[in-house]
């Protein structure tokens, strides 16, 4: 029988990514014993947007917790809020930019996130 994984917010330690946003890795290859995927929590400050950039092979889907912001996919832009789910896919380039208020969203990753997946224009 595997291991039941839970890891409380609180045990997250922060940390800011390349792209600029802060985040808290939840579950991930350093964290917790996934194989397929990752989720984490991130956020920005009020006007702050992340560096546009893609991931080559991960997939991600957004869902946003607190906030609103400007979502742009690649050259598409939208605006999005509480209790949008937005998907990313793998090689689309794109940038969150948070409004008047913190941003905080969810990041989920497939397969799991990796900095050396991370690539700027």
């Amino acid at each position: 029988m595997r291991a039941v994984e839970i890891r409380s917010r609180d045990r997250a330690e922060p940390f800011v990514t390349e792209d600029g946003s802060t985040i808290r890795e939840l579950l991930g290859l350093t964290t917790a014993p996934v194989r397929s995927q990752s989720l984490a929590e991130a956020t920005l400050a009020p006007g702050q947007a992340t560096e546009r950039h893609y991931h080559a092979e991960s997939e991600e889907f957004y869902y946003v917790l607190d906030g609103a912001a400007e979502m742009e996919i690649d050259g598409e832009c939208s605006s999005v809020g509480v209790g949008d789910a937005i998907v990313i896919p793998a090689g689309a380039r794109h940038q969150i930019t948070a409004g008047d208020a913190e941003l905080r969203f969810l990041c989920c990753c497939s397969p799991p996130y990796r900095h050396e997946d991370t690539y700027f224009d």
